[in-house]
């Protein structure tokens, strides 16, 4: 068997140097690059076997350090190695073949790339003397992926194979992490060098910021103390950054109002007093609110994206100032112009950030301070996420919220696909720690649901892992259940169905005059019997008193796979909404408004 990651570490450091009786063992491309894996400490490959990645698979076959999970669709072996990525910090590894492996992987890709998600996509290619001459299964994949990923390598020459993986994993997991592709074309996986993994890295070109800069820095404490309606916006890049006791300290410490986006839900605790919802589009209406009358906006980690702030020229009608601290310069000014930039490690700079308010002979105005959480509180009073429950019908909005009540407190995941259920999963089930709420904000993805809950229980064995998900969404990935059903991975997925394409028919119905085109779904399987077909528990519920109970019993099932399939109100819509060319605060709040 090939060394753990310990040993080959272990091994790299006591062997001399230039010792011609320690000369460096002679490996093919693919044991290099399975020792390079173990050496990075990669646990878990998602991949599928194809002619060009052959050499590879045998490596991998005479190890047992790293688990290769053997999915269905080269699209879920990204997405669940993403979906590891999200909950855990560690860099995701997929693996696929040339051509067609390629190209189903790009979606994937794309969907990392996003979201700024470590991962690292090793890919067959032809052999080299192949290369550019239409060869079976080829592709050009460097080309493909280049405006998907953060970086990406075509490696012809197995002598620089450890390097680029070295390469590719340090700016995977640094700065702004992102997605880094390395393709190995066939010849240069079977070809011998003598193999050393570098212990460190350096790179001329590539040097991110980590630390803000200290004037910056001051100024942005200076704005922040003489606030008179300031708030406090995040994004992902505080999830990503680990910066979420930093945040919650900040928070703590000033009093002031704090709002998170889609992506950084579980940054500060959905129960905290001071925290006011998730904003934008679909965003709670005292957040949107507050985030357009504040006359000091501190954006951590966020990236005032289309969904967010709606349309731009609405934002700027109110001025204000605006600090934005971000590990990506490119990410600083790009959509609204700030008035105190500061590129830097968000853990880092919000550390220097408290140091300096604790330092600091000024402090908040506690009587501006009062009289903006009276308004605040105004706002919050109008309970916009209230809605009308039913004994009839079952509401999606009561079985996330009963969801939330029965797994509360536990060590529980949710992952979701793209639409109103991911909406209503964001609104009504409350998020109280970081890296919880796994989902495709950027990209927004169907089928990543399923995939991202099967990585996530690979790494979190012993946690409940639930994927909301609707009945469009989980047929884009829905062979993977055959995959949970190879690698037991037993998570839980509950379907809100609502035989709609359900956000495309609530925009139909607000824009497009009720044409209903083509987001009536009217052939859909069973998928109780689906379920059991791959060999798993199914479930089916029409009415809302069946809800809890068969959400106890999908919890009480810890070692199977359920689907439950929830047959849900088709008419009904996400509230409140900003319709496109809208400002955040032109929202409707419900049916009434329109």
């Amino acid at each position: 068997m090939d060394m753990s990651a310990a040993e080959v570490k272990r091994a790299a450091s006591a062997q001399p140097q230039n010792s011609p009786s320690s000369s460096p063992p002679e490996l093919n491309g693919s044991e290099i690059l399975v020792r390079s894996l173990q050496a990075e400490g990669v646990k878990f490959l998602w991949g599928y076997p194809g002619g060009a990645v052959l050499y590879i698979y045998d490596a991998l076959y005479k190890q047992d350090t790293i688990e290769h999970v053997l999915v269905r669709h080269e699209q879920a072996a990204v997405h669940a190695a993403d979906g590891y990525a999200r909950a855990t910090g560690e860099v995701g590894v997929a693996l696929v073949t040339s051509g067609p492996g390629v190209t189903n992987a790009i979606t994937g890709i794309a969907t990392a790339y996003m979201d700024s998600i470590p991962m690292v996509i090793i890919t067959g290619q032809v052999p080299t003397p192949a290369i550019g001459l239409d060869a079976f299964q080829e592709c050009d994949t460097v080309g493909i992926t280049r405006p998907i990923v953060k970086h990406n390598f075509l490696v012809k020459d197995v002598r620089e194979l450890a390097l680029t993986l070295k390469k590719a994993f340090h700016i995977a997991r640094t700065g702004r992490p992102g997605p880094v592709v390395v393709d190995i074309p066939k010849d240069v996986s079977l070809k011998t060098t003598a193999f050393e993994y570098p212990q460190t890295i350096e790179m001329r070109s590539y040097n991110p910021v980590r630390r803000g800069h200290a004037g910056q820095i001051r100024k942005a404490v200076q704005l922040l103390l003489s606030a008179k309606r300031p708030y406090i916006y995040t994004g992902g890049g505080v999830i990503l950054g680990e910066a979420s006791a930093e945040l919650r300290q900040l928070v703590d410490m000033l009093g002031y109002p704090c709002t998170n986006t889609l992506m950084g839900l579980g940054a500060i605790p959905a129960g905290h007093p001071q925290f006011l919802g998730m904003l934008g589009m679909h965003g709670t209406y005292e957040a949107n609110m507050t985030m357009q009358n504040c006359d000091v906006l501190l954006a951590v980690g966020a990236r005032f994206d289309d969904r967010v702030i709606g349309n731009p020229k609405h934002f700027a009608q109110v001025e204000r100032k605006i600090i934005h601290i971000d590990i990506d310069p490119s990410s600083i000014s790009k959509r609204v112009k700030v008035d105190i930039p500061i590129v830097g490690d968000v853990k880092d700079v919000l550390q220097e950030l408290i140091t300096q308010i604790r330092e600091a002979q000024q402090k908040p105005d506690a009587a501006a301070l009062g009289t903006w959480w009276n308004q605040v509180n105004e706002w919050r009073a109008r309970q916009c996420l209230k809605y009308k429950g039913s004994d009839e019908v079952i509401k999606a909005q009561m079985v996330v919220e009963t969801l939330h009540r029965l797994t509360k407190g536990t060590d529980c995941y949710v992952t979701s696909d793209v639409g109103q259920h991911q909406m209503w999963a964001a609104q009504y089930y409350g998020f109280d720690e970081p890296r919880r709420w796994i989902n495709s904000g950027g990209l927004g993805t169907m089928g990543v649901g399923l995939p991202y809950a099967m990585g996530i229980k690979l790494a979190k064995p012993d946690a409940e892992v639930f994927c909301i998900t609707g009945e469009g969404s989980i047929q884009m990935c829905i062979q993977e259940l055959s995959t949970c059903k190879q690698y037991n991975t037993p998570v839980k997925v509950v379907s809100l169905n609502n035989r709609y394409l359900g956000m495309v028919r609530q925009w139909q119905q607000l824009d497009y005059g009720g044409r209903y085109s083509h987001s009536y779904m009217d052939a859909l399987p069973d998928f109780v019997k689906l379920a059991e077909a791959y060999g798993h528990v199914g479930i089916k519920i029409e009415r809302p008193s069946e809800v809890e109970p068969a959400l106890r019993e999908m919890i009480r099932l810890k070692d199977r796979t359920v689907f439950l399939d929830v047959r849900t109100d088709p008419t009904e819509n996400v509230w409140p909404m900003v319709q496109a060319g809208k400002g955040i605060s032109e929202m409707l709040l419900g049916s009434e408004d329109l």
